[in-house]
């Protein structure tokens, strides 16, 4: 009896942990770029990405940090050479995080020819105070300069990070960086709440009283953005993600985006990683994202970052020189491993998906999940429209617009005890 082939794993996370210096608010695993310590991440790279490639064929790709554009050119040029000779170019969308003080000519081209085709850009504010409150390297001149560099560079899907709530931050700045932001014209708009992480230096102003919260500025903050955002042409798709449809200029407008239809019924490329039909999200939806968002199993490579494939969670160490010497000496450089069983990976990923603003349908619940949504969480979803937060039709379960505000309570809900022996539900 021949062994059941594993389909290949569909989106890798390529973590990069460096950065010019560390901001304020970040809890990431980053720190100070040095020559010699890029160097062996980038050769200790290389070697995992061979550990992976046999079961990776990517349609998403995510470089993510630290900031992965504060990498010298010809770094980058080993570790796409890497990606070259292992097979693993030509994904449907292939994200970089940039920070604009680091994007340059060289870099955009280098990423353009590997196929490159999506820019994330930390831009965050466009105060200056703002910036220097939170420990930005960039000024606001350089946001502007790094997006119209990637324009003439011929990147037509670009996303802008922005940050609210910032300490010191009033709501005229940021409908000022709102409506900055927007005139750029950007395919995507990623915006955060800053959240006082402990270990980071704003968390330890707060406890010594240096800041304080304004709960009720944040929530007035978010409901500014939602409306502006949503009424200037971008459609929100996700708690604070928004994409548009299409880009002036863009032939054939979204489809053309999502290119053709598979014999399945959902789109070729990135949109193949969701259980959705096309019309669920915008044209312009980071794909590799709803993959996180929707249960998909994916590679996280790099320091610190996460691996989930197949139930199993498993993450690197957070310390670049124990990652370098674990490769260097042929041993994967581990710190924490989690095998989950069925009725936990199900209600993790209830959870997760609860994010999107489409929310949950049943059929693809159950499809990716093998449990059904309306029977093991039907007294959460009870409870969750009982509050005001939840709407329960024939097809979904969705969060209302209150209920995407206390996302993470009501993910808290539909959580379940890692107990071993439990069985999905099986459609008939």
């Amino acid at each position: 009896m021949s062994p059941v082939s594993t389909p290949p794993v569909g989106s890798l996370y390529v973590h990069v942990p460096f950065c010019v210096r560390k901001c304020a608010y970040c809890a990431f695993y980053s720190e100070v770029a040095e020559g010699r310590t890029i160097e062996r991440y980038v050769r200790a790279l290389g070697m995992e990405l061979e550990r992976v490639a046999g079961r990776l064929r990517p349609r998403t790709v995510y470089f993510g940090g630290g900031t992965p554009s504060v990498l010298p050119w010809r770094q980058w040029r080993v570790i796409l050479g890497d990606m070259e000779r292992l097979g693993l170019l030509g994904a449907a969308e292939w994200t970089v995080e940039c920070n604009p003080a680091s994007v340059t000519v060289e870099l955009a081209r280098l990423w353009r020819d590997y196929g490159v085709n999506r820019l994330s850009l930390g831009v965050q504010s466009l105060d200056a105070a703002v910036l220097e409150r939170l420990g930005r390297v960039h000024t606001r001149t350089a946001a502007f300069r790094a997006f119209d560099l990637l324009r003439r560079e011929g990147f037509d899907n670009v996303n802008v990070d922005l940050m609210f709530a910032i300490p010191g931050q009033t709501m005229a700045s940021w409908r000022a960086t709102l409506r900055e932001a927007m005139a750029l014209g950007s395919e995507h708009l990623s915006c955060y709440e800053v959240i006082y992480e402990e270990d980071t230096p704003l968390f330890e102003q707060l406890r010594a009283g240096a800041e304080a919260v304004d709960e009720d500025l944040a929530c007035a903050m978010y409901e500014e953005l939602v409306e502006t955002v949503g009424q200037a042409g971008w459609r929100r798709y996700e708690i604070a993600n928004f994409a548009r449809e299409t880009r002036a200029g863009v032939a054939g407008g979204a489809a053309a985006r999502r290119g053709g239809t598979g014999t399945d019924g959902l789109p070729d490329g990135p949109g193949r990683d969701s259980e959705e039909p096309p019309a669920e999200f915008p044209a312009f939806a980071c794909w590799h994202n709803l993959n996180y968002w929707r249960g998909g199993d994916f590679f996280g490579l790099g320091p610190g970052a996460t691996t989930y494939v197949g139930g199993v969670r498993t993450t690197n160490v957070r310390d670049v020189r124990r990652y370098c010497d674990g490769w260097e000496a042929s041993q994967r450089p581990l710190d924490t491993r989690e095998a989950l069983s069925p009725l936990a990976r199900a209600g993790e990923t209830a959870a997760f998906g609860l994010r999107v603003v489409a929310g949950w349908p049943f059929e693809a619940f159950q499809r990716v999940t093998g449990f059904d949504l309306r029977q093991e969480w039907a007294a959460d979803m009870r409870q969750l429209v009982a509050r005001g937060w939840g709407e329960w039709t024939a097809e979904r379960f969705r969060l209302t617009p209150a209920g995407l505000r206390f996302a993470d309570a009501a993910a808290e809900l539909f959580l379940r005890p890692d107990t071993a022996g439990a069985e999905p539900a099986r459609s008939p």
